[in-house]
């Protein structure tokens, strides 16, 4: 396969991972940190960086928007719960080494 062709696919690979989140409002940044190690605002990162690697100017609250779909101000305040002693019990435990 072809650098060009792997791109694209990895591209499109990535907006189905997003369009796939934003399917499932449902599921709370915490459940996906506790499960996977990552949530929406790590792709935001994740996103960010790579911009700032090609030298493409983007601010951290636009990448977010490119993940959640809108600014993740009124995202949380739609979609976000406040997480349960449960979940941040199981957060916390994620997060000890072993």
């Amino acid at each position: 396969m072809d650098k060009q062709t792997q791109t694209e696919l990895e591209a499109a690979a990535f907006r189905r991972l997003v369009q796939h989140l934003d399917q499932r409002k449902d599921v709370q940044n915490i459940d996906l940190m506790i499960l996977a190690g990552f949530c929406r605002n790590c792709l935001s990162k994740w996103y960010k960086a790579a911009a700032d690697e090609r030298g493409v100017e983007l601010s951290y609250e636009a990448a977010c928007e490119q993940v959640y779909g809108m600014p993740y101000s009124e995202w949380k305040e739609k979609h976000q719960k406040k997480a349960t002693p449960e979940q941040l019990a199981a957060y916390e435990a994620t997060q000890k080494p072993g």
